[in-house]
């Protein structure tokens, strides 16, 4: 119990100072974003491009019900993180809005350094933290509280530059997120995961395994994933006339995946089941949720059918909606082989500073001052849940709850 209170009080420490430091820097930098302002950047998260204050709104809520519905629920699937897992996602959420703004919107400083933030930007902010959150995936029972929050804290700034690199050096398009999102937080935090690799860890499985009752749980967060999913890809369009456009694709894309999966289960069940082995057999890498599996792999395909798609980008194929697509090429700046060529660039450019900054990050969070041995990382992820009055927590068997006391 000493030892509980004692994790409490570390992160309630670091709590405050990042709360602290937040306050100070959104009250230097950040101010409301006016309705009409010619300070403002020509990116698309710019708020000349939303000027009603409540213009954005429906697409921040379900971006906010996404990432704390869906990536919430699906983290509670490990039968002795569960319930810490979900306290930990909301941790990792409230912190990473106010950071993810304040590092996006370094970026894009007006002519007075203000940060203007509008319902767009807190849309940006909470597509940085589906990438924070897919990291933590990576390396879910494996590092306690603190460790996510500096994890946190380091990658924010990251993503940021990647996605400004991408889409404002490069003239990338990511619509859907597949390149910032999805391929960047795979990957940065299997590197963070490969940094923290123990030889002793492949004998502990047991810290992993899954409950029947959080599997409930997992379920409830694959179906919110479901539902706002369309207008949480949608709400990266600039815009509104984009937006149905993308809502049609997205709904269209998910009903043939979804049967796609009822067509291919039955013949891959089992012993028929595609894996991959090759992660802790060869790279010695620990994928907790499978994130390379669920979020890299598809945002290299994405990448890649982006690709095809930027080649054959032509006027006769998109219409009007080339401008918003693929600006460039619509101005003629760029042919349709060098949009293609550009978008590719992009992956590679996210691939490294996703392999950089997770390897820099994982030899931190590897320091002996952070690390904690395998068998208390399940004790310190209690500093996240409340027990009973007796002090027992109904997520450990009477053995575990002897072995704390």
């Amino acid at each position: 119990m000493a030892e509980r209170a004692a994790a409490r009080l570390h992160l309630s420490g670091l709590c405050f100072f990042l709360q602290l430091l937040t306050i100070v820097l959104f009250a230097t930098f950040v101010r409301y974003s006016p309705e009409s302002s010619n300070l403002c950047s020509t990116e698309p998260r710019c708020s000349q491009r939303d000027p009603s204050p409540t213009l954005g709104y429906p697409r921040f809520r379900d971006a906010h019900l996404r990432a704390l519905l869906g990536f919430g629920f699906l983290l509670a699937f490990l039968s002795r993180y569960g319930v810490g897992s979900v306290a930990g996602s909301l941790l990792i959420v409230a912190f990473t809005i106010q950071w993810a703004i304040l590092a996006q919107g370094l970026f894009y400083f007006s002519q007075n350094s203000k940060i203007y933030v509008s319902t767009q930007s807190m849309v940006s902010a909470d597509f940085c933290t589906a990438a924070i959150l897919i990291s933590t995936g990576a390396v879910l029972g494996r590092v306690n509280p603190i460790q996510m929050l500096l994890m946190a804290l380091l990658e924010v700034p990251l993503f940021a530059c990647n996605e400004y690199i991408l889409r404002s050096i490069l003239g990338v398009s990511d619509s859907g997120g597949s390149l910032t999102i999805h391929t960047f937080g795979a990957y940065f935090g299997l590197t963070v995961s490969r940094a923290l690799h123990q030889p002793h860890e492949d004998k502990r499985k047991e810290q992993q395994d899954v409950g029947h009752g959080p599997d409930v749980f997992a379920v409830v967060g694959t179906i919110c994933l479901w539902i706002f999913w369309p207008s949480f890809a949608s709400a990266t369009t600039a815009h509104d006339s984009a937006e149905p456009w993308a809502v049609l694709n997205l709904y269209f894309s998910l009903a043939a995946s979804t049967l796609a999966t009822f067509i291919l289960s039955p013949i891959l069940y089992e012993e028929g089941t595609l894996q991959v082995p090759i992660l802790r057999s060869r790279l010695k890498t620990e994928d907790t949720c499978g994130v390379h599996n669920v979020h890299g792999l598809p945002g290299i395909l994405g990448t890649f059918l982006g690709t095809l798609l930027a080649a054959l980008a032509t006027a006769d194929v998109f219409g009007d909606r080339l401008q918003l697509v693929f600006p460039l090429v619509a101005d003629g700046s760029r042919t349709t082989a060098e949009q293609a060529q550009w978008q590719l660039c992009g992956l590679v450019v996210t691939l490294l500073l996703a392999a950089l900054g997770g390897g820099l990050t994982g030899a931190l969070l590897r320091t002996k001052v952070l690390r904690s041995p395998p068998e208390r990382n399940e004790l310190e992820s209690k500093a996240l849940r409340e027990v009973d009055e007796d002090g027992c927590d109904h997520g450990t068997s009477s053995e575990e709850r002897r072995t704390i006391a």
